[in-house]
């Protein structure tokens, strides 16, 4: 007879724990929730003190039975639930639902919380059981029913008052607002001119740039000089007084120290990922729960990270000693502070029992493991060991330099520049960039005050002000976290629900409002004002953290949301039309009825038509290019492939296209440019070759000429070269603003990387000479580095 049974929620978390318990303990999975709120309306009863209705989800009703049938042959189960708010609640609906069943009679029920899977952490759960946390439960259950009387209360009067199909949610909405009111920001903002005067000097053999900072005794600020011709009259006059040297004034030089990024958060992991891996927030959060769980690496499943849904950047005394010796090890003591680093979480709300997300051991290095890991695992679990580790060493030491450079008696010109001096946890990491891309920026030579200067050329550059960006993943999910809008374990799910919904679109990672996302977003602005607020929805998640700490109570804040809420709900129903949301006024007459012409949502978007519709039906597209007569251009000298008829130039959704005049029976079409062929042949099938092409949306991409019957597909523009690590057939030329010109293998699980050319940024900050040698180097680094592991 078994005497103990473990529930978890996964079977890789099971096997992992089973390795750690051994044969007393049987250990099954839920498979997550068990049992949901009714999936419909009503689920919270509001008249009945917000009753919750609650359904076994019928896809897991078997795990039950399971359940049931073990706990006849043990006495004590232990409910090894995730640690948080959602752990808390299935280990509690578990505990409700085989209470009911009579499965718990004469056995004792314990509740066991780790934040690692480790042997350690696992036994010291089992030997120091609790009780379920009601306080916990309520604020999952709060925020569950929060969620359920927006969704099923506002949804449908969107369904009314926009289309069908479409939802609201108390998190998603704030979210989509944001990036609504960024693309207006974008549509609103109007660039101005400005010129940068730039001295190219040198002095002692070497290059260096320095900016005009004085003219005329008057500082120069960004549009001070905002035309060319300005510009050279600036240029000439300097290039006088000048006469080929300038003069140093004075140099100072300092000493600042930068200190390493506190370990990673739920958020912080998920924006390094983006910026450095290329990883969506969902793909983030599954490889993280893979490493969390555990991973076969030759001595049995081992959790390699700690729990990943966290917002403390605590760490166990236990992981400091052990990261503090390795530093010591292997960097030596001159990287390790003398007393252990200490971080304060910026969040109000956060939970400080969690620990932040690190290895389960410091000992346990990347390359020690890379052949158990697939190559995704790999590098989320090579970016947290780094970043823990750099967060404990010492800081870093950078020696910035800046010289006045005197031209004539009342211009001025600054260059600065900067060295590493001591890199401390730079030698590990570097929040934001690559390890790669760390360099020292615009050398200057030693200069002292009185020395002369060789002026070589005054530049004049152009410049535009440009738009704030649109929101990636990972900058929707900082301001996200600024605005304490959702929580840990829900941005990646807020990303993911805007995106089904078709609200906003991904493009070269960046979100897109659709005309639905905002007109939805419109819709509740104007309507719903207060509860799309942002400030709002902190304060609400901030009482919902204060129900989980025991400090409010659950019911009357569903009340209190609830009661005003409602009314607003009737209000609009009753009072606003259909045509009031979907529909904008133009000056414009209709040219069929001269009744006035609105713009109008349809299925494809935004168009212009009639306001009397449907006793009216002239339509046309917002594009004017859309609105010309569509009268079918013959293709000559052409015929259709499939039947011989003749060819014509035809109109779609997506624009110009060439089909069949013997549409319908013949339904040939292709594209109205031929895309362009690269001469590479494809690496898949070895028949086709790879072409140009451009999607419906305008992106470029490169596919195989035999698709549908090959379907291999890349984003960048192939390279007829063999990957000298993998051997494939065929690389990728990579442009980027970060990492410059690259040459790449499009093979997921091969990371071979050569920089052909470096960032413009570098070519800017420093003379050419300097930059080449720069790469130079960097290019000789990594050979050396490629032959050691070859030799490993």
């Amino acid at each position: 007879m078994t005497k103990n049974l473990v529930i978890v929620e996964s079977p890789a978390k099971s096997k992992t724990l089973q390795k750690y318990l051994g044969k007393e303990f049987s250990i099954l999975a839920s498979y997550g929730h068990v049992r949901d709120l009714l999936p419909k309306s009503g689920s919270g009863d509001t008249e009945n003190g917000f009753a919750m209705r609650y359904q076994v989800i019928e896809k897991n009703a078997q795990r039950l039975d399971d359940i049931c049938k073990a706990l006849k042959k043990a006495h004590t189960l232990y409910l090894a639930l995730d640690p948080d708010r959602e752990g808390e609640a299935i280990a509690w609906h578990l505990y409700d639902m085989l209470q009911e069943k009579g499965a718990l009679k004469n056995k004792m029920v314990h509740r066991v919380v780790f934040h690692e899977i480790t042997k350690t952490a696992v036994q010291h759960a089992i030997e120091n059981p609790r009780q379920i946390d009601m306080n916990l439960v309520n604020a999952q259950q709060a925020r569950r029913a929060l969620d359920y009387l927006v969704g099923f209360t506002l949804s449908p009067l969107l369904w009314k008052k926009v289309r069908t199909g479409l939802s609201a949610g108390r998190v998603q909405s704030p979210a989509l607002r944001l990036i609504v009111e960024r693309e207006e920001e974008i549509e609103a903002f109007k660039s101005r001119e400005y010129w940068t005067v730039v001295a190219d000097c040198k002095a002692k053999k070497q290059g260096f740039n320095a900016r005009l900072t004085k003219y005329e005794n008057e500082k120069v600020e960004q549009f001070t000089v905002t035309e060319e011709k300005q510009a050279k009259e600036i240029k000439t006059k300097l290039t006088r007084a000048a006469k080929g040297k300038l003069v140093v004034e004075q140099v100072e030089q300092k000493m600042r120290k930068r200190h390493p990024a506190p370990p990673f958060i739920t958020s912080t992991l998920q924006q390094e990922a983006v910026h450095k891996l290329g990883f969506s927030a969902k793909q983030t959060m599954m490889i993280a729960q893979q490493l969390y769980e555990g991973i076969e690496i030759g001595m049995g499943t081992t959790g390699l990270i700690t729990y990943m849904r966290t917002d403390s950047v605590s760490l166990a005394n236990e992981a400091l000693e052990e990261i503090r010796a390795f530093i010591a090890k292997h960097y030596g003591k001159d990287d390790l502070p003398d007393a252990p680093r200490v971080f304060k979480t910026k969040s109000k709300n956060a939970q400080e029992a969690h620990e932040a997300i690190r290895p389960t051991s410091a000992m346990r290095t990347p390359e020690s493991i890379k052949t158990y890991l697939s190559a995704q695992q790999y590098k989320l679990y090579a970016l947290i060991w780094k970043r823990t580790i750099a967060c404990q060493m010492i800081h870093a030491d950078i020696f910035t330099v800046s010289v006045d450079l005197l031209c004539g008696s009342d211009n001025m010109f600054r260059a600065t520049g900067s060295t590493i001096a001591n890199p401390g946890f730079i030698k590990v990491y570097q929040e934001g960039t690559d390890l790669e891309e760390i360099k020292e920026e615009n050398l200057l030579p030693e200069l002292k005050k009185g020395d002369v200067v060789d002026l070589l050329d005054i530049l004049c550059d152009q410049h535009f002000t440009e738009p704030p960006p649109r929101y990636s993943e990972a900058s929707l999910v900082k301001v996200l976290e600024e605005h304490d809008i959702g929580r840990p374990s829900t941005y990646a799910a807020i990303i993911s629900t805007i995106q089904y919904r078709k609200y906003a679109i991904l493009e070269q990672k960046r979100f897109h409002p659709t005309d639905v996302g905002r007109i939805v977003t419109k819709f509740l602005t104007t309507y719903f004002t207060q509860y799309v607020d942002y400030d709002f929805t902190a304060h609400l998640e901030g009482q919902l953290d204060a129900v989980s700490r025991g400090e409010t109570v659950w019911v009357p804040l569903l009340e209190k949301f609830w009661v005003p809420f409602k009314k607003q709900i009737d209000k609009i129903e009753k009072d606003v039309k259909r045509s009031d949301v979907t529909q904008e006024k133009t000056d414009e007459k209709c040219p069929t009825c001269s009744a006035p012409l609105v713009i109008r949502l349809g299925r494809n978007g935004k168009f212009i038509g009639c306001s009397t519709y449907p006793e009216c039906d002239y339509t046309r597209s917002l594009n004017p290019e859309e609105n010309e007569p569509d009268t079918p251009e013959i293709v000559e000298g052409r015929k259709c492939p499939d039947c011989s008829s003749d060819l014509q130039i035809r109109r779609g959704r997506y624009g110009k296209f060439i089909g069949c005049t013997n549409y319908p029976k013949c339904k040939h079409i292709e594209p109205l440019e031929k895309p362009a062929d690269t001469g590479v042949r494809c690496p898949e099938c070895h028949k086709g070759t790879i072409l140009k092409r451009k999607s419906r949306y305008g992106k470029i991409f490169y596919s195989c000429s035999r698709y549908p019957d090959c379907k291999y597909a890349v984003w960048y523009e192939p390279i007829d070269e063999v990957c000298p690590k993998c051997k494939w057939p065929m690389l990728m030329l990579k442009i980027t603003k970060r990492r410059g010109t690259e040459h790449a293998c499009p093979q997921k699980n091969c990371d071979y990387v050569k920089v052909v050319q470096a960032p413009e940024r570098a070519d800017k900050s420093a003379p050419k000479e300097v930059a080449e040698k720069k790469a130079a180097k960097k290019t000789t680094a990594k050979k050396k580095i490629a032959k050691k592991k070859a030799k490993k």
